[in-house]
């Protein structure tokens, strides 16, 4: 497929290499204002911003990728395919199940597991456990520990359901040692694995399942910005 694609209208060359990928397309602006240089806008098709600048001098760009697995799925499956893109690390919010867990921490996905269908496609004679790459996921906790920051490292869950039907849902993830649930992890591992490419998600707790506590819009602000610095600081050129 040429580019510009049916939802990136940027031409080949204006991606880099490395792309950070929040949900919300406003948050992908807020990083490019305010921890890139050199900033170039190559998408707004949807509403659906993307941004190539560079960080310490070296070129990286950041691309919303809206919520849930089909749309992670179109955004990142574009991005390796059609613009030679060889890593995407998701950067977002995640619900907390883990006792141990609290408001502000940064979760990295070692594994998503996932109620979605999304996996059907590939016809395989079994399972597939979607998992991060280890490259990244390696030099993204010793830039954790570098930058002062905490962290756990475990298996969330992608649902496809936001506001889920079935009550107990939540307590059958959890007493398998799921950490929290999130909406897209399961999907760009998939396509990552799929495209040989490397993926990570690496999530801040936005609210506890049950501890009943949620951050404020301030608190989320602080909190999700360490999460931003970790992925800057690690990403791989």
């Amino acid at each position: 497929m040429p580019t510009p694609t049916p939802h990136i209208q940027a031409r080949e060359g204006e991606i880099a290499k490395t792309v950070l990928m929040p949900g919300d397309p406003l948050r992908a602006k807020f990083i490019a204002e305010n921890f890139l240089t050199d900033v170039k806008q190559y998408n707004s098709t949807r509403n659906m911003l993307g941004f190539t600048g560079k960080y310490n001098g070296k070129e990286i760009s950041v691309q919303g990728s809206g919520m849930g697995i089909p749309s992670i799925g179109i955004y990142s499956y574009e991005l390796f395919s059609f613009y030679g893109v060889e890593n995407i690390i998701r950067i977002g919010s995640a619900g907390a199940y883990a006792d141990e867990l609290d408001l502000g921490d940064i979760v990295f996905a070692s594994g998503a597991c996932t109620d979605s269908n999304f996996m059907a496609q590939y016809d395989l004679p079994g399972t597939f456990a979607p998992i991060a790459d280890f490259s990244l996921l390696r030099k993204g906790i010793e830039t954790a520990e570098k930058l002062g920051i905490s962290y756990k490292v475990g298996n969330v869950v992608s649902s496809d359901a936001f506001y889920h039907a079935r009550e107990d849902c939540n307590d059958k993830w959890k007493s398998m040692g799921v950490l929290a649930v999130e909406m897209e992890a399961a999907g760009l591992y998939c396509n990552a694995a799929k495209l040989h490419k490397k993926a990570l998600c690496l999530v801040t707790v936005s609210d506890h399942i049950y501890k009943g506590t949620a951050l404020s819009a301030e608190e989320r602000e602080k909190t999700f910005t360490d999460m931003m610095k970790i992925a800057l600081e690690f990403y791989d050129n």
